[in-house]
């Protein structure tokens, strides 16, 4: 083994750089250089050992002789080129020239060495090249065609053996023939072996890589159907691999993305580029705490062979649920982030009027009455002045008191403290609060409270500012000569309150933002009613906090109907969280309640 070894390394020595890092390239070249190597250097050195015993060579053994410096020159062209299908070439030439030269001193086409002419395309086999093979065939042929016309034209030398000396001569030439045919099959036996082990090694190596990797690798037909998944798809989807075969890993997936799926396989198929799509997939349950669920995967394909038409395609596929969690995280932030703009652009379009109006007033108002010995004001006027600089003070502190609640609900600081009350007292006297403002807009407000309502554990004061809002906010809106239905009735464990009015109502794409802090239906800097746009976003706020739902439907010109429902029995939670408010029906109208000391008077 030591010997082999060295041989070895020396040989390797000898490869051009092209073929050290190619397994099969290198077990070529060594192929082809190690017989010719050594095969010449042991006939030079035998080259002595037949002169003593032969004695003065003639000139055909010297020009035999001296043709064994060809082989050591071939294999010195592999090693300063690297091109192997050029040495096999030059070896074909070089082996039709040796037999042509011995063939036509020695009988021409009965020559003992005609017999190699075979050999030619034999030995041009192992460089696994049909261009090399089809130029050695024509080589052999052609050799052969030459050798039968000259002799049948007699312009070859006779050989003037003897019957013993040729029939020996014909017996060397089959047996050297032999074994050198039996030397080119023992090499392309091994050169076969070598590929058939470096296959192995190559196949088990991508199979340990793909068995270590912790994406998943398949092969897909054009139909989808998997023919083969690596076993990460275990640790993936939680199920052995033999149920993904076939089409079980198209019946995992999400029905809504099973045709971007087969898309990606048929494109990747018959296009010959790859493609790229991300599904979601079902996942079976790791263990009885977790429950069965669909993760995000992308799955990246491309096809086996790019010529035919019904191509298998490899695919890749990677879990990216977190990704796309993180993708959802950002839309979410980004559209939270466009909401607070949208609020604070409304906050300012609305407060600049609400805040600013009534400080006019208060301003005005209080230097005319500082003024009154110049501008002779009476009692009567005076005392006119103070009432309106209490009404612009009053609407000033609702304004105020409406935003600080809003924020604390919208915080989750806002406290709730539920006992049990009668809700059709609260309802009836909220009722009475706004019968005025309605006499005084010619609009009939009408109650429909039962008498036996049953009493009800809630926070009283947020019940009555509900009433409050939801009522006003219908006046508001109602035209002269309407009407406002307020009625409350008993649905199974739950009060429910109904505010209907015949007003302007509300358009279809206000209906969905509506209920937003400081937003009023309608265009923000032409609008028809004074408000902050918190009445119906506070109405909201409390109804979540009462663990309660709450409904609007409208038609332009024709009304809305605000439907309020609150569980008779409420009990709170230990900490309710401030995101209840955000999963109440969005469609709701906002508009600028009562004075919330009114609200407070009748708390």
């Amino acid at each position: 083994m030591s010997v082999l070894s060295i041989i070895r390394d020396c040989l390797d020595a000898l490869l051009h750089p092209s073929a050290r890092y190619d397994a099969l390239t290198r077990a070529r070249h060594r192929a082809f250089m190690a017989p010719r190597l050594l095969g010449s250097l042991a006939a030079f050195a035998a080259f002595p050992v037949y002169l003593a015993m032969r004695g003065a060579p003639t000139a055909l053994e010297v020009a035999a002789f001296a043709w064994l410096i060809a082989p050591i020159l071939l294999s010195w062209f592999l090693s300063r080129t690297g091109r192997y299908d050029g040495a096999h070439i030059l070896s074909s030439l070089a082996l039709a020239g040796f037999i042509m030269m011995v063939a036509a001193a020695t009988g021409g086409i009965e020559s003992f060495v005609a017999l190699w002419l075979i050999v030619i395309p034999l030995e041009a086999a192992l460089s696994a090249s049909r261009r090399v093979v089809a130029f050695a065939f024509a080589l052999a042929m052609s050799c052969a065609a030459l050798l039968i016309v000259l002799g049948h034209f007699h312009m070859l030398p006779d050989p003037n053996f003897s019957p013993a000396l040729h029939g020996a001569l014909i017996g060397f030439g089959v047996v050297s023939a032999i074994f050198y045919a039996a030397g080119l099959a023992f090499g392309a036996e091994s050169l076969a072996r070598t590929t058939v082990s470096l296959l192995y090694v190559e196949e088990d190596r991508y199979r340990l890589l793909a068995l270590n990797m912790s994406d998943v690798i398949s092969r897909h037909s054009r139909n989808g159907a998997v023919q083969f998944i690596s076993p990460a798809a275990e640790a993936m989807l939680g199920t052995p691999v033999t149920r993904l075969a076939g089409h079980g890993l198209f019946d995992r997936v999400h029905v809504a993305d099973r045709p971007a799926y087969l898309t990606a396989l048929s494109d990747a198929a018959r296009g010959g580029e790859a493609r790229s799509v991300e599904f979601r997939i079902r996942r079976d349950a790791r263990g009885q705490n977790h429950a069965a669920e669909f993760i995000w995967v992308e799955m990246r394909c491309r096809p086996l062979e790019q010529a035919s038409p019904e191509a298998e395609v490899v695919a890749v596929m990677r879990d990216v649920t977190d990704r796309k969690m993180q993708e959802q995280a950002l839309e979410l932030a980004r559209t939270a982030a466009e909401q607070a703009d949208a609020s604070k652009t409304r906050f300012l379009a609305t407060m600049s009027h609400e805040l600013r109006t009534p400080l006019n007033a208060i301003i005005g108002f209080s230097e005319m009455i500082v003024q009154e010995d110049v501008l002779m004001i009476d009692a009567a006027r005076r005392k006119e002045y103070a009432q309106l600089i209490n009404e612009s003070g009053q609407h000033l502190l609702s304004v105020v008191n409406g935003i600080l609640d809003m924020s604390k609900m919208e915080s989750g600081n806002f406290e709730i403290s539920p006992e049990p009350f009668v809700p059709r007292a609260a309802l009836i006297n909220c009722c009475n609060l706004l019968a005025l403002k309605a006499r005084e807009s010619a609009i009939d407000l009408v109650t429909r409270a039962p008498e036996d309502l049953p009493v009800m554990t809630g926070d009283p004061r947020a019940f009555k500012q509900i009433v409050l809002n939801l009522v006003a906010n219908a006046i508001k809106f109602t035209e002269r000569g309407g009407a406002v239905t307020v009625s409350a009735g008993v649905e199974g464990s739950r009060l429910v309150l109904r505010v209907c009015d015949t007003g302007v109502g509300i358009s279809a794409d206000d209906l969905k933002r509506i209920g937003n802090p400081f937003f009023q239906a309608g265009k923000t800097y032409q609008r028809r009613h004074e408000g902050t746009g918190l009445g119906l976003s506070i109405v909201k706020s409390l109804v979540a906090l009462h663990a309660g739902e709450m409904n609007v439907q409208s038609k332009l010109d024709e009304g809305t109907t605000v439907t309020v429902a609150l569980p008779l029995a409420f009990t709170p939670r230990a900490e309710q969280p401030s995101s209840n408010i955000a999963t109440l029906t969005p469609a709701v109208r906002s508009a600028t309640p009562e004075p919330s000391h009114q609200v407070k008077k009748s708390a």
